[in-house]
């Protein structure tokens, strides 16, 4: 069955999206993000530019550290990844290559002023978000706030307007798209450190060493 939703947006002219509801929970509590151990399913996303890229293809010229993010309206998204700037280079000596996905459009991403020393990706449909288990809809009376605060547009599923977006994730990725650490809250305004980022990905890279 098909559902259309709307990806959030900020500050662009309306627009409406056509994609397959496949794995979309009912809250942020109730996604299941793919486990350490579990490979990443193969998707397609758009770089800045509108060009489809595969996930596998992009996950295998570096060991990666993904960072699903809502968008760059959210303040807490932006003070993340405005931050993960500090420790990219160290990142980058350690062999890992840093990319940033979102349900924004790629023309916004083209105009970001994140994602500096790393690349932002556009997961307009969210289907890379329900592949990873990370996709949910917003319940009614948030997304009203959203929609009025934030000027988000909606369209009708079924006779009701909602939402969907992915909770904010990082996740760490080896060159055969195989999760090796993952890091989740529902509670979207809690994030991941940076040094705790940093210790996990120098065990990704001793473990896969090892290999």
């Amino acid at each position: 069955m098909k559902y259309i939703y709307l990806a959030i947006l900020m500050f662009i002219s309306p627009l409406t999206l056509s994609a397959e509801a496949f794995n979309i929970k009912a809250s942020a509590e109730q996604v299941s993000p793919l486990l350490p151990g579990l490979t990443v399913p193969n998707s397609q996303v758009l770089n800045p530019q509108g060009k489809a890229l595969s996930t596998d293809s992009l996950f295998a010229k570096k060991p990666t550290v993904l960072v699903v993010y809502r968008g760059g309206w959210c303040p807490f998204c932006s003070r993340q990844l405005m931050g993960l700037q500090q420790i990219t280079s160290k990142l980058e000596a350690l062999g890992l290559q840093v990319v940033a996905i979102s349900p924004e459009k790629p023309s916004v991403l083209k105009t970001s002023k994140l994602g500096a020393g790393y690349q932002l990706l556009s997961d307009i449909d969210l289907s890379f978000s329900q592949k990873m288990g990370l996709a949910f809809y917003l319940e009614d009376k948030t997304a009203q706030i959203y929609r009025d605060k934030l000027g988000v547009n909606f369209v009708g599923i079924d006779g009701k307007t909602q939402v969907a977006l992915p909770v904010p994730a990082v996740f760490l990725i080896d060159t055969r798209a195989m999760v090796h650490f993952q890091y989740t809250n529902p509670n979207y305004k809690v994030r991941l450190s940076n040094d705790v980022l940093l210790s996990a990905a120098q065990q990704m890279i001793k473990d896969t060493q090892a290999l």
